[in-house]
This record gives structure tokens, sequence and C-alpha cells, in this order.
């Protein structure tokens, strides 16, 4: 709140009714955090019941007087939803002409004794009223004002003043509200499909859950909200966030990777990824309330200088409201015995960017019948129709969904549904993923970034690649399956149903290959164009790849990456057109790192987040320049190497630490000083691992995806090691250094870091050009690269 300040503890003298508090009985917090029977409500009721005593008998110790003096609880104590590590929100409120500082003092120094953060003011009644009537988190703090102890008259006072001054000030703080909840969630993403979400603030958290119940208090006819749907979705998320302070012993709100496990465990579930379902499904249920809400007041807010639009007729039993660009289902309309009306009310919301009513919405889950198998004549063109309209159909698939007529379309969606994905570079959860690529494909499509033979297959296969996710086993076997039966019922023919099953099973080969292997060898080439066979089909791969790439995160599409996917897409096309590669290679090196290789030019040049090297060759250089980068602080999110004419090139793509600028003046010195020998990265890395362990941090979060060493010698003149590991400190500089230590020589290296785990490509020899094949060095080789990588050995 606005008015309390927060601040810690200053010295004082003791006075003798300080001491009186001081010696009182303790709060024993921790008592009640580590009883385990208590979670959720009833932790956040029992904690706050158990300060309310608490305080109360350290203001009878300390001579609080029980007229014209009350200690209030406000905010979120005042609501008895303290979580463990929650500030203290108190106002100390007296009458006119009373002196309670050394009362205030007297108080508030046991709070800071227990280590608890606090908010406090000491005002009147009136003085607290006037500066709500101009701060909206004092306002709102106010609205669940409660005695502690004290007068009962004054609290009762402060209270229902709040509450009427709330009320009449509803033109001005209810369109704020909704501002302050439109920017948060495009400051904290949204609960429901961000996989760390904040618990607090994130769309659909308890700040939405609170918001909401301002509304209420001064507009119930604004904010109609279902109690017990926004109560049992509230508890859910107030039951994570209890668990998540009493893991961290911290305020944080963020649900983070690491901390999960640890939460999904506490409250009995017996897999993170159900356990982050059921939060992402609670935080669906906040964040729809909130937004129908806010679509209400926003439209109520609006200034009219004339009248808006009315409705107009659509289709027999579907208006448009143009004042509120709302489609809105009449009651006459028929929804049992009109399997398409919810697929047409769909896109015609999707086309006008408007939204569904939400009594429509509930109307279109409830009383739709299911397409059914095959679906009706029109279906699927609808369908396609609809995911044509791109980022507006968004909106209006997430609000089919929530109100259950999806799963009467896509009987597969239910099991995609708010399904986590266990890593930081996807950015959502498995179905808003596959939205996000559907939309992806759509906007490509009609800004003319792409131009593929059937666009409906590119849609379809854009929203569903990813739907065997929702299921056990392996996502592309099983997502292949279920493409095979959808698109069956759809009503696509056999022909078409193969391509479709065939974008599935090859969703992810394009970046694959582009950033594992050399584009430029034609085994590469030869490979790819073996598995897409058409160059029909390789322009629907190449189009779902960038969608779907895109769509996950800013990781997973660089700049870097997308002129390898894209130099791989024009010489399998060539050499599907022709039978040679074509083009003028456009991968790393580039002409101007050639042309210093050829004439024997060192290098050592910067543009941007790219650091460019030009050396004599030496096994060492890639660990040497990596080690150096990793001194320095900064990520290697991805890298090449090449070798060729007794010179090696590197070119090295940065990330600095967030909130930390990159200057590249002291990565040069050192990756100067690391080449000269002058620098060793590896015994200070050594030194800061150490340290580090020994002083707790984790070095590496848990790995969320396999682990392994793998060796091609197929598809180079040389042997290609590919390893997929935890990323860490200073890896590519141990993996390297295990690769020298095991005599090979690094021709090239493809480097990539997708959120927490990283997977490489080294592409090697034994010093005289030749393949690494005896089964004995290719087991010794792989263990000193496990050992590197902290990688445990595969199981025999």
């Amino acid at each position: 709140m606005e008015g309390p300040t927060r601040q810690g503890r200053a010295a004082a003298p003791m006075t003798a009714r300080l001491a009186a508090a001081e010696g009182a009985r303790p709060l024993e917090r921790r008592r009640i955090i580590a009883d385990r029977r208590l979670a959720g409500t009833a932790f956040c009721g029992a904690y706050s019941r158990r300060v309310d005593e608490w305080l109360a008998a350290a203001y009878a110790a300390a001579g609080g007087p029980e007229r014209d003096v009350s200690l209030v609880a406000v905010g979120g104590y005042g609501r008895y939803e303290l979580s463990p590590e929650s500030d203290l929100d108190l106002l100390l409120l007296h009458e006119d002409g009373h002196d309670v500082a050394e009362l205030a003092g007297d108080l508030w120094y046991p709070v800071w004794n227990e280590g608890l953060k606090l908010g406090h003011a000491v005002r009147t009644v009136p003085e607290t009223l006037h500066l709500a009537s101009d701060d909206l988190d004092t306002a709102t703090s106010l609205l669940s004002a409660r005695r502690v102890a004290g007068d009962p008259s004054l609290a009762e006072r402060l209270a229902g003043g709040a509450g009427d001054q709330w009320s009449q000030r509803s033109r001005r703080w209810l369109p704020q509200l909704a501002k302050d909840a439109r920017w948060r969630e495009l400051e904290h993403g949204a609960v429901a499909f961000r996989l760390q979400p904040d618990l607090k603030e994130s769309t659909g958290g308890a700040r939405d859950v609170q918001a909401l119940r301002f509304a209420a208090l001064a507009r119930p006819d604004l904010a109609e909200l279902d109690s017990g749907m926004l109560g049992e979705a509230y508890e859910t998320i107030l039951a994570a966030r209890v668990e998540l302070h009493r893991a961290t012993g911290s305020a944080r709100n963020l649900l983070s990777l690491e901390v999960q496990g640890d939460v999904a465990a506490a409250l009995g579930f017996g897999s993170v990824e159900d356990f982050m379902t059921e939060v992402a499904a609670a935080g669906r249920t906040v964040g729809w309330i909130a937004d129908e809400t806010w679509a209400r007041i926003e439209h109520w807010a609006a200034p009219r200088s004339r009248p808006g639009p009315g409705a107009t007729t659509l289709e027999p039993g579907l208006q448009l409201r143009g004042d509120r660009n709302e489609l809105r289902l009449l009651p006459e309309a028929e929804l049992r015995d009109d399997p398409l009306r919810a697929l047409r009310v769909a896109v015609a919301a999707a086309g006008r960017g408007a939204r569904i009513e939400r009594d429509s919405l509930l109307r279109l889950g409830r009383d739709m019948p299911p397409l059914g198998d095959p679906w009706p004549a029109g279906a699927r063109e609808l369908f396609v129709e609809l995911l044509a309209c791109g980022r507006n159909a968004i909106p209006v698939i997430e609000a089919l969904d929530q109100a259950g007529a999806v799963v009467k379309i896509l009987p597969e969606w239910e099991s995609c549904r708010s399904r986590l994905q266990r890593n930081d570079y996807h950015r959502f959860t498995v179905d808003r993923h596959l939205c996000e690529t559907a939309a992806q494909a759509a906007d490509m499509i009609s800004g003319g970034e792409v131009e593929v033979h059937r666009p409906d297959l590119l849609l379809v296969a854009a929203l569903l690649h990813d739907i065997g996710k929702g299921y056990p086993g392996d996502h592309t076997t099983v997502g292949m399956g279920l493409m095979e039966v959808i698109g069956r019922r759809m009503g696509f023919d056999d022909d078409d149903v193969a391509t479709l099953v065939r974008l599935v099973e090859l969703h992810l080969l394009l970046p694959d290959v582009a950033i594992r292997r050399d584009i430029d060898e034609l085994g590469t080439v030869q490979r790819v164009a073996a598995e897409v066979r058409s160059v029909e089909m390789l322009g629907l791969l190449a189009a779902l790849t960038e969608a779907d790439a895109v769509s996950t995160g800013p990781s997973v599409w660089t700049r870097w990456k997308a002129d390898l996917v894209r130099g791989l897409v024009r010489r399998t096309e060539s050499y599907l057109q022709s039978g040679v590669l074509g083009g003028e290679p456009d991968s790393f090196p580039t002409p101007e790192v050639s042309e210093a290789m050829r004439a024997g030019t060192e290098m050592l040049e910067v543009s941007d987040r790219r650091l460019f090297v030009v050396v004599h060759s030496a096994p060492t250089v890639l660990g040497a320049v990596a080690g150096a980068i990793s001194l320095n602080g900064l990520n290697v999110l991805s890298a090449a190497a090449h070798s060729a004419c007794g010179m090696t090139a590197l070119a090295v793509f940065v990330e600095p630490a967030a909130g930390v600028g990159l200057d590249w003046a002291p990565v040069l010195a050192d990756v100067r000083a690391a080449l000269a020998g002058d620098l060793v990265p590896g015994e200070r890395l050594a030194r800061w691992a150490h340290a580090a362990s020994g002083s707790g941090d984790v070095l590496a979060p848990e790995p969320v995806t396999e682990s392994y060493v793998k060796f091609d010698n197929e598809i180079s003149a040389v042997t290609v090691i590919e390893v997929a590991a935890p990323d860490s400190l200073g890896l590519l500089h141990w993996i390297t250094e295990a690769l020298s230590r095991s005599g090979l020589h690094i021709e090239q290296a493809r480097v990539q870091t997708l959120g927490d785990h990283v997977v490489d490509s080294f592409y090697v020899h034994d010093g005289c050009g030749g393949k690494i094949t005896d089964a004995g060095r290719l087991e010794s080789v792989a263990a000193e690269v496990r050992r590197a990588a902290s990688i445990p050995a595969a199981p025999r």
C-alpha cells in the first residue's frame, strides 16, 4: 500500500513498554510454516489469525488504549491472505490530539525482530481517506481494513468510509484497474501459458483475483464473478504461492523451473506436469473471467459523444453489437441441431477481431453437439477459415476452449490443454504454442512471406504438429497416429492425410540438420532430400519450421539459425530439381572470413553480439576462445568453426547475463591472452565452479531433456560428434578440451544453446583427415566427453 512505509529496523531507546512488548510470547511463525497440514487458504487463514493474536498481545503489553486508538490490518493481511514470506501492512489509527509515536515504535519493533517486512503508517481516519482519494494502491488496500486491537469504532469508520469512497469514485478507479491488468499481461504474460509464471503479477494470478473483487465491490453489475469457479481457481494459485514461499524461504512469486518439482511434491502431485497443468488451468479460468470483466469496464468507461453503432444481424440468431465489437447469440438461436454454428460464430468473431459474449460462449460449450466422425460437410472449410484469421483466431479459440467447445470439435485437444513443456526456451504451454504456430503460419501466408501450394494443409499441420505432446510416448510418433485419425475425420483424402502425417513426422528435420550439420556438404542435402521427396513437401515443411520456431521462443529463431535453415532449403530445392546443390554458400565462413583464411591473415573482430576469429590452426583454438568468453560472464548461444588452409575461423554469437551490458574490450583482451597462451581459462573456470559448488549455488538446472554423445560417420568425410547436455559454466570449453585430449582435430563446429541445454556438433578427424571408426576409440572419446559435460554413462 502507498500509505504505510516499508523499512528496516532503526535504533531506538528501550522503553519500559517496549521491553514488555519484546518480552512477550514470540510469533513462532516457523512452527506454523513447518506445519504441512496447512496449505493454501487454510495456511493463510491460520497464519493471519496467529499474527492477529500476537499483535493484539503486543498492543496490550505496550499499553495500547481501547478507545481512540486502533491497530488495523490492511491489504493482504487484512484479507487473511498472508503467505509465509508476505509483508505485514498495518495502520495505527488515532483520533486527533493523541500522540501515539511511542506506541507505534513499541509495536513496530517486535515485528522487525521477527524478521518480517512491515508496511506501516500512523494516521487519523480523515488523513487516511484523503490519501486513498487520490492513490489507487491505498484505496484498494483499505477495502480489506479490519481491527486487530484497540478501538473497534475507528476501524469500522475507516472500513465504511473506504468502501463508500471506493464506490463513489468507481468511474475513476475501475478503468485504472483494467489498464493496470492489461499492462501486467504485457509485462508478465499469463499464468495459463507461461512455463515460469509469476503467481502474483501474471494475468490469471493473485493480483487479478484481487482486482476482480475490488471491481465487484464498486460495480457488481460489471464484475459478474462466478464465485465458485473463481474461488476454486484462486485456491490453486494461492496454494502454489504458499508452497513456493516455503520452498524458497523468500517472498518470490516467480514459479521457476528449478523449484516447480519441490512445490508439486509438497502439494501431493505425482508429477510436475500434472501440477503445472492444474496451475495453468486455474490461471486460464481467472484470466478468462478477468478479461471479460475488463472488457465490460472499458466499454462502460469509454466516452460517448454520440451513440455507437447498434446491433447488426450476421445470420439468423447471431448479432454483432457494434458498440462493443461483440458477437451475441440470440435466445432463439438453434445449437443442438446445428453442429456448424460454433465454427461460424468463431469465424465471424475472428474475422472482425471481435469478442464472443460470455453467455453465448457458455451456451456454445454447453449446447453445441460434437462434430462427430466424419465431420459434416463444410466443417473443414470453416475450420481452415478460422485458422487463416491469424492472430485474431487465438483469443477466439481460447475462449471457446474455456467454454468447453473446442474438445467437441477436436477431442484430442483435451490432453494438450494447459500442458507444460519443461524447458525454458518454450514460452508457452502446448495448446497455446499450437495456436501461436497456426497464427504465425497464417500471417506468413497473408503477408506474402511464404508461398505454398496448399495453405490449408500448412495451417492444419501448424495447429496439430505437436498434438502428440499431450500423450505418453514420443510426441512425434504419437502425433503421426493422431494426425492420421484427425485428417480422415476432417474429410481430407488419402494423399492429403499422408502429407499431414509426413509434416508431423518431419517437423524437426530442417532445424536439426541445419544447425547440427554442414549445409554445404552434399551428404547433408541428400539426406534431407531423401526425407522430403518433393519440392512441394519441402515448401510446406520450411514454412511449418519457421512458424514453429518463431512461436517457440526468441532463442530458437535467431538470424543465424534462420539463415542456416533457409540456406539448407535452397540447396535441397536445387538438388531436388536438378541433382546439384546450386547457389552460393551463405553459411559460415562468410566471404570475408574465407578470404582471410586463404591469405593466412589473422582476424579478431566484433559485430553487435557476434565475435569473429581467424587464427592459425591449433586443436585448442575453439576451447581457448570459448573459455575466455565464459570468464566474462557471457553465454554462448551459437557458434560455428571452420578449418582450411592451415587457418581456423570461428563465429561466436553471445548473450550477456540479464540486465548486464556487453563490453567487448575485456572480452577481446581475454581472447587474445587465451590464444597466446598467457591465460588458461580452464584453471579459473575450475576455481569458479568449485567456489560456486561450495556455496550451494546451482551451476545448471535439473536436466529436462535427453543427454547423450552420438557419432555419425555417414554424412561427412570426417566424423561428426553430437553432444546434448545441460548447460553449465564453461561447458563448450570443457568439451573442446576433452576432444583435444583425445587427439582429435576440430574441423567444424555447430553450437546451439536452447534454454537450459545445449546441442553441439563437432566435425573431427584424427589429425590426418581420417574418420574415427575404431569402436574402442569411439567409446574412449565418448567417455571423455561425458566426463567433461557431466553426462552419466549410458546404461549397459
